[in-house]
């Protein structure tokens, strides 16, 4: 068996491979840290071969798929590598989806087995006819325990090979923009965010701190660095502000993968500032629009370097800013990631010079195989370039600035088109900012017989803060172009957000029509 710095300089190499290559090695030092229970990587790696054994004897085969749908815990963790040590690819399941969502996401995936707990088993009560997949309880009693289902104690699967462009895991995107898809990620896309670590800092003293959940791909892009560098994983299996701080602490915590919205709940804090996290080594964001401020304010308070990545689950090209090392560039997403071939395109597929606004697509080693069982979802997610390369469209408008930097605008989809003039929210929502009354807003199109779209805003307000909605539009409106003008402004509580942070824009254009 191959060293596990050996097993990274490979081409391609395997997540359960360096799992077991840090458990020859370092079979003491601790992999994950859930509550009060610490697991060190021998007995990881042992859990995972009986996980691995466990399906084989069940019958699954290399190929296969099963489902997770559970709070993030150590046995989530097992079951994840140990199907991948089978060949099995894993299909990580949001338990806030509804139930028709979970009988959709489990019958596309094809899922032979489903693990659960005993809020989701409970969910899916009414429609077991609509599911023949053998339960298995990670927490809970409602089905077949977890360690009742395993393998014994010491047992070890057969061998498997791994193809590089087998299916690795089905991630089903959140549905921002409407209903879920399985995006097929393969194990060579997956080796591409492994060799990606080292530039994160990752290594094996790492305490990384995983307070988004286990079945979103912006926490696999910090949970896959922290493993293959042999570093130690910190569960938060629901994050608030202050628990995520002690826990920091305590932990002496040097990566976390955080979300904007985190990131200003974290800032906000009155007593942030009191926190000893100087042992923060680095810092990532990544899944929603990161204002510059805020950035600002997490490099001037927060020790460590800071960096963000655009990018979507679907993979094709990534941009990263180094914050610490561009704090003039803030209002960018940064530069293309080495290897990767971002570029810019118009209506027509036409490519853009640099300076010019259109669609973003991207290239690179990590891309998805496509769209589970969508073949034409994944070919409109597709441009070919002149060159005839396979490139991914990302949905988002952008442009390159004079000296690389990628500023992004808007979804395509989220852009208001009114009287033929393209109005992007995003500039809406930057003069509410402004505003000193405003904490957040979101800013979408809804119908009008006269323009066939107009601008509405939806305004969380700060605490104490007085304005009535009418003098806000009206703020808002002598500060933008005609054309840009609101015709609609409401205060809410909360906005609409998926698991890890973004905006659901999409629910408050349907909730509009359901009320006008």
């Amino acid at each position: 068996m191959a060293r596990s710095d050996e097993l990274l300089e490979q081409d391609f190499g395997t997540l359960p491979d360096l799992l077991h290559a840090h458990a020859v090695e370092r079979p003491s030092h601790i992999a994950v840290i859930d509550g009060e229970r610490r697991t060190s990587y021998a007995e990881l790696d042992a859990l995972a071969d009986r996980v691995a054994a466990a399906l084989q004897r069940d019958g699954l085969k290399p190929g296969d798929v099963i489902a997770i749908c559970s709070p993030s815990s150590l046995e989530y963790v097992a079951t994840f590598v140990g199907a991948l040590r089978a060949g099995v690819a894993a299909s990580p399941l949001s338990p806030s989806s509804t139930t028709e969502g979970l009988v959709l996401m489990i019958r596309d995936s094809g899922a032979k087995m489903l693990f659960v707990d005993d809020s989701v088993s409970a969910a899916l009560g009414g429609v077991s006819q609509k599911l023949d997949v053998k339960r298995v309880a990670l927490e809970g009693t409602a089905n077949l325990s977890f360690h009742s289902w395993l393998a014994p104690v010491g047992a070890k699967p057969k061998a498997v090979e791994i193809d590089p462009e087998r299916p690795f895991n089905i991630i089903y995107s959140s549905g921002t923009t409407g209903a879920p898809k399985g995006i097929v990620q393969p194990h060579r896309m997956r080796w591409g965010h492994v060799k990606r670590a080292r530039g994160q800092l990752y290594g094996p003293n790492s305490i990384a701190i995983i307070s988004t959940p286990l079945y979103s791909n912006t926490t696999l892009v910090s949970v896959i660095p922290t493993l293959v560098r042999g570093g130690t994983m910190v569960l938060m299996r629901k994050f608030d502000a202050r628990g995520f701080l002690e826990l920091a602490q305590k932990h002496r915590a040097t990566h976390a993968m955080l979300v904007p919205v985190q990131y200003r709940r974290l800032m906000d804090l009155p007593d942030f500032d009191k926190f000893d996290l100087s042992s923060f080594v680095m810092k990532t964001c990544t899944s929603a629009p990161f204002p510059a401020d805020l950035k600002a304010d997490v490099l001037k308070r927060w020790p460590g370097g800071l960096v963000e990545f655009f990018g979507m689950t679907e993979g094709g090209g990534a941009c990263i800013l180094v914050a610490h090392q561009f704090p003039n560039k803030l209002h960018t997403v940064g530069q293309p990631a080495e290897g990767h071939d971002i570029r810019v395109i118009d209506e027509t597929g036409k490519e853009l010079p640099r300076g010019e606004t259109g669609e973003v697509v991207g290239r690179s080693s990590a891309m998805m195989v496509g769209y589970h069982n969508q073949p034409q979802k994944t070919a409109e997610a597709t441009w070919i370039s002149p060159e005839g390369l396979r490139f991914i469209r990302t949905g988002d408008v952008g442009r390159f600035d004079e000296d690389g930097f990628m500023v992004l605008g808007d979804r395509k989809k989220d852009m208001i088109i009114s009287g033929g003039f393209n109005i992007y929210p995003s500039d809406l929502e930057a003069e509410l900012a402004q505003h000193a009354a405003v904490a957040e807003s979101a800013v979408v199109g809804i119908p009008s017989r006269e323009w066939g779209e107009t601008p509405a805003a939806f305004v969380v307000l700060k605490a104490g803060a007085s304005v009535s909605a009418d003098e806000l539009k009206a703020w808002v409106n002598g500060r933008v172009g005609k054309m840009q003008r609101l015709t609609y402004l409401t205060f809410v509580d909360v906005l609409p957000r998926s698991s890890i942070g973004k905006v659901l824009k999409r629910e408050l254009r349907d909730g509009f029509k359901a009320v006008s």
